[in-house]
């Protein structure tokens, strides 16, 4: 079987593992794993007040981007990063005219909540020796946007040549942090938000977000997106669609 016929397979498999993603929706929006909560709760409330339906696939950014490209299917992209965005910019799958940064993220170390390690995030600080042989659960950082800011992140401070091989990578952010949540890893690497929705970790420390680049939201419609997509995309701008990202944690951009 060609390369190009695998790839669609296994796009086509992954969207319709995905639950609701089976049924004919209204809208189909693929979205950052770390909005899980938030844009999930959001479509719901779209539905309520329209009565349109709005399937939503939550996976790494990276891996929605290269569905989209073999397969597209959806009708809104909500990355993580503008890296992948760009991505489909460059090869002519977005309206370009419709994307724009709508919310922003911290990148935070957490550990189990019943862990009593402690840690300030400066230059060269003891992550290594905290691990004490153990994993560090993050994002993958060759290609999810969270494994991505990570590893900036520990190359800023110095110490990513020290924990390199002794990484737990996952597939997407929350997987990262089920590692940390069901205490497989005594560490990990994730967005303040997706913390903030795990009552099984805790914040450990910040970090400072001049250790990385700024960690940016953007959203656009597909190039073939449904005429209706706009009115969701509007939605998504909204203050009751913001005031539910808000709560979860997120900074709002300045809306254009």
């Amino acid at each position: 079987m060609g390369r190009f016929w695998s790839k669609r397979i296994f796009a086509l498999a992954l969207l319709l593992s995905v639950p609701g993603m089976s049924r004919a929706a209204d809208i189909t929006v693929f979205a950052a794993a770390s909005l899980t909560d938030s844009l999930g709760q959001v479509g719901k409330d779209y539905e309520q007040k329209t009565g349109h339906t709005v399937a939503i696939s939550f996976a790494a950014s990276s891996a929605l981007a290269h569905q989209i490209e073999h397969a597209q299917g959806a009708d809104i992209f909500f990355s993580s990063d503008a890296d992948w965005m760009d991505y489909l910019d460059h090869r002519g799958l977005i309206a370009r005219d419709t994307r724009r940064n709508l919310l922003g993220n911290h990148l935070v170390l957490i550990a189990p909540s019943g862990s009593n390690v402690e840690l300030r995030i400066v230059p060269h600080f003891g992550l290594a020796g905290a691990l004490n042989g153990d994993r560090l659960a993050l994002a993958d950082p060759d290609s999810v946007p969270a494994g991505k800011y990570a590893k900036a992140a520990l190359m800023t401070l110095n110490v990513w040549n020290e924990v390199a091989g002794q990484l737990a990578p996952a597939e997407n952010v929350r997987a990262a942090l089920a590692y940390v949540a069901r205490g497989e890893t005594p560490l990990g690497i994730v967005y303040s938000t997706d913390a903030m929705a795990e009552p099984r970790v805790r914040i450990v420390a910040t970090f400072p977000d001049n250790t990385h680049p700024r960690i940016i939201y953007p959203v656009a419609l597909a190039k073939d997106a449904k005429p209706l997509t706009r009115d969701f995309l509007r939605y998504l701008e909204s203050p009751a669609a913001l005031a539910v990202f808000q709560k979860a944690g997120f900074s709002i951009f300045p809306l254009r």
